[in-house]
């Protein structure tokens, strides 16, 4: 069991002494032991002394998640090097912005992150180390190969930081504007994978469905085997789904974790195939909030006592609520938003009053009454206090308390009901101010979602606050012809007029394909979808 004091790199050679043949990550067909994952590691953190890079040296790693991804990661947090990540389907032009702002001294990664870097200049004036995973050789790049050879004798031994000092800097999806680097901490890092482990009662000999590579570090730390299958990481919702069924068949899989989007186009395709997977125990989904109809389909995949779950959380804070699948499944929701659950033991929780301005010092007062909506704020040793060079966003999102402790705004809306459950209705930058009130994206768009032609809704405010018009953006799940819209909008205008946070909600466009953003293929980028409005209702 991970403890609160456990570093991750000490907990891995533990586990490498106790069981060093179990298995830590399968790729296609290669797999790594535990034994090896911690040797592989050791060597690299050698190998990247060797060439300077040690003690809170920024590093970039764009890597595909696979056995190299393991090693690599291991080896840079033993080095004591800050790995600074980021999700390479942000965009041409957010990574040059990240990686200008993370000011990267080394770089490692496979040709294709190689090339992006020369062409578009990624921390060209800061980057004086380059390593290459895979593909062409280039003088005066360092092979991955080269990094984890023996020679001579260790010299990269695992540092022993504090826990406190930054030991990644992982960048945020930029859903909601651009993406930030997040400071995270090796005491951060052990307590999401305690939480992880603790909460959902993870245990040795579980074999993990491995699509987001973050969780998949803490896999071989827990004694569970990471299974990476083949798709594109930064397009989960694309996944091919037979492809994730037989990995999940042919490895044994009991441990689930999946994007929306992803389990969404399992789901169909299980239903349609008649696919059961047996041996799962449980099924995670977060990102973004789970459609009730994509937890039926997955819980009719599942054999009777397995679980599903949907954590909440957020680059800087994970995990932090969770609530399980049949109990989502049994509470009405339409016009109330999408119930997270309970913040998990440990976790702190509380609901402020909404304000777009900085709060700079803490305050009992500031909290809103059960069942009022207000933003959502966070802490606990899961929690990160402070971005990357961030200094207005830090300002933004950090409050201080008297005692010393920050505390951090999530930006998210949402409210506590009579049970203390937390209900999550929307992001606080994306809530529509007009001149009758106030409305919030998900409880409004959860009572248009009930219709049954309706594949996912959008709730926008066209104009300035406080005179915003409330427009409803609509995706079908199947191509309609004009004269089907037309009646599919007078349907959802006398569905919306049942609902009093949506009577006021006339005016619905219907757009072929939503924005989403990279990491889960789920959120959806309402910013985008504003110009889309403007433009259609000129």
């Amino acid at each position: 069991m991970i403890t609160e004091t456990q570093d991750i790199c000490t907990l891995l050679a533990e586990t490498a002494r106790l069981d060093p043949t179990r298995l830590a990550a399968i790729a296609g067909p290669a797999k790594l032991t535990v034994g090896e994952l911690d040797q592989l590691s050791e060597r690299c953190a050698s190998g990247l002394a060797a060439l300077g890079i040690g003690a809170g040296t920024r590093t970039v790693l764009m890597v595909n998640p696979g056995i190299e991804f393991m090693v690599l990661t291991f080896g840079l947090i033993k080095a004591g090097a800050v790995l600074v990540a980021v999700d390479p389907g942000m965009g041409w032009d957010n990574l040059k912005t990240c990686l200008d702002e993370a000011a990267p001294e080394a770089f490692i990664g496979i040709p294709k992150a190689h090339l992006g870097r020369m062409l578009f200049r990624w921390g060209s004036s800061t980057v004086r180390v380059r390593i290459s995973v895979g593909g062409f050789r280039v003088p005066g790049w360092v092979p991955y190969e080269k990094l984890i050879k023996p020679v001579g004798p260790a010299i990269g031994k695992a540092v022993h930081r504090d826990p406190d000092e930054p030991a990644a800097i992982v960048f945020t999806s930029g859903s909601t504007g651009t993406p930030k680097g997040v400071i995270y901490t090796g005491r951060m890092f052990a307590a999401q994978a305690r939480l992880l482990q603790t909460h959902f009662g993870i245990a040795p000999g579980e074999v993990d469905l491995a699509t987001f590579p973050l969780f998949a570090l803490y896999d071989p730390l827990m004694g569970v085997t990471a299974v990476f299958p083949e798709m594109d990481f930064t397009k989960p919702g694309e996944a091919d789904p037979q492809k994730i069924a037989d990995t999940v068949l042919t490895n044994h899989v009991t441990h689930i974790f999946g994007s929306p989007a992803l389990l969404d186009n399992l789901g169909r395709h299980g239903e349609t195939q008649g696919l059961k997977f047996p041996g799962a125990r449980r099924v995670l989904s977060a990102g973004a909030p789970v459609p009730g109809h994509v937890l039926m389909r997955i819980g009719a995949m599942l054999s009777g006592g397995a679980q599903i779950h949907t954590p909440y959380g957020a680059t800087e804070a994970l995990p932090v609520c969770s609530i399980s699948g049949p109990e989502v499944l049994g509470l009405e929701s339409a016009g109330k938003g999408v119930c997270i659950g309970k913040p998990l033991d440990g976790v702190q929780l509380a609901i402020i009053r909404i304000t777009d301005e900085r709060i700079l010092t803490w305050s009992e007062s500031l909290r809103v009454p059960n069942g009022e909506i207000g933003e959502l704020v966070v802490w606990g040793d899961n929690v990160s206090t402070s971005y990357w060079r961030r200094p207005v966003a830090n300002s933004l999102a950090k409050i201080h308390t008297t005692q010393g402790e920050i505390r951090h705004r999530m930006g998210d809306l949402g409210f506590f009901d009579e049970k203390g459950r937390v209900w999550f209705c929307g992001r606080k930058s994306q809530r529509v101010i007009t001149q009758q009130g106030t409305l919030f994206t998900i409880p409004c768009e959860s009572v248009f979602n009930q219709h049954p032609k309706v594949k996912r809704s959008a709730l926008i405010g066209v104009g300035c606050p406080p005179m915003q018009r409330p427009v409803l953006c609509v995706e079908l799940l199947t191509k309609a012809k004009s004269p089907e819209t037309e009646s599919l909008r007078e349907e959802l205008r006398a569905l919306g007029a049942r609902y009093p946070v949506t009577e006021s909600i006339k005016e619905i466009l219907f757009h072929p394909v939503f924005p989403v953003d990279v990491r889960h293929n789920a959120k959806i980028f309402r910013e985008k979808l504003v110009a889309w409005a403007e433009g259609q209702l000129r």
